[in-house]
């Protein structure tokens, strides 16, 4: 008797018995559905189904239907710097080390930006997407929370979702002290500082003025209020400021507190091209930190924020699979700590 081999389960005849289109089952084992709308309970229906007749799952699906895809996304606003390059490297080291693979991707500051990258992610069935230093997290929680997937904030809070940062007023009050403190050493007198760089409207700017602030008040010395150049964060935007607020009168005779190293670039652009070299150069301080820092002359004040303790503490929030809304802010470092 000559054999036969047996028919082959096609799309079709999934979508048969699971009473949906074959449009519909194509989009569950190719792991598209959710983009499509399809219910999860419709999901899980046609993947059982396809185990049991036998068909051939690709990858994305099999994924899918253990609900974990051991993918884990980042969204970063800049790798233009040491603080945002030290955390996607690290980042990517400790995700290995539990087995997930990391997926990261650039979004320029760019709101728009960040919801088209979490979309995405989202279509790759990633665990978690942990929002870095992004413009609207709170926009990117809600978009995870409809698909049921984890979130978390790290470097700018959100208020629904889990949130680990610096702890940027008392290191900006530290900082503003210390910049205060040489001002007297190398001038012989206090004057108020002047703030340059970061946003306005952002949680880290607000609470790194607040404690610039409180250090001024400690010591008695009153802030002026056109020395506050939060003019954003790239570097032609801080030596606008500075050109503009010199232009319009002000006064260099004191210190600066730079409000990251990538305004400080903008900064030095401008004191280098104004004549402000060697002895001229003002005193200064940056929440930020590179080590060619040492370079530039006077002993700029440094601070470097905690990386691998902040994404210590994060990754414990993802081990222990926690969404508890709560903020944790990590001390930063000064530079005779490093």
């Amino acid at each position: 008797m000559t054999g036969f081999k047996a028919k082959k389960t096609t799309i079709y005849d999934l979508a048969e018995l699971a009473g949906a289109s074959s449009s519909a089952v194509s989009a569950v084992l190719n792991g598209s559905w959710k983009k499509r709308r399809i219910g999860a309970q419709l999901a899980e229906k046609i993947l059982r189904l396809a185990e049991e007749q036998g068909y051939t799952v690709n990858q994305q699906a099999s994924l899918l239907r253990r609900r974990k895809s051991t993918m884990i996304g980042m969204i970063v606003p800049k790798y233009d710097n040491r603080y945002f390059g030290s955390i996607v490297e690290l980042f990517e080291s400790m995700a290995r080390e539990r087995g997930l693979f990391p997926v990261i991707t650039c979004t320029s500051r760019d709101p728009e930006l960040e919801i088209e990258a979490a979309r995405t992610m989202l279509s790759y069935q990633v665990d978690w997407i942990i929002s870095t230093g992004a413009t609207a997290p709170d926009n990117i929680t809600e978009i995870c929370a409809a698909s049921g997937i984890s979130t978390l904030n790290l470097d700018l809070p959100g208020t629904l979702a889990p949130s680990v940062i610096t702890d940027n007023y008392a290191g900006a009050k530290e900082l503003t002290l210390r910049i205060l403190a040489n001002c007297e050493k190398r001038l012989g007198y206090l004057k108020p500082l002047i703030f340059v760089g970061g946003r306005g409207v952002d949680h880290n700017t607000t609470e790194r003025l607040r404690g610039f602030r409180d250090a001024h008040r400690q010591l008695g010395v009153e802030v002026i209020e056109e020395n506050l150049l939060a003019c954003g964060y790239s570097p032609d935007k801080a030596e606008l400021a500075m050109k503009t607020f010199i232009a319009q009168g002000g006064d260099l005779q004191t210190g600066l507190f730079v409000n990251s190293t990538i305004s400080l670039e903008g900064v030095m652009r401008w004191l280098v091209a104004s004549g402000y070299r060697g002895d001229k150069q003002p005193v200064m301080g940056c929440f930020d930190w590179d080590p060619f820092v040492l370079l530039l002359g006077h002993d700029i004040v440094m601070v470097k924020q905690d990386v691998n303790k902040m994404l210590q503490a994060a990754f414990a929030l993802i081990d222990a699979n926690s969404q508890e809304k709560q903020l944790i802010e990590i001390p930063p470092i000064f530079p005779e700590m490093i």
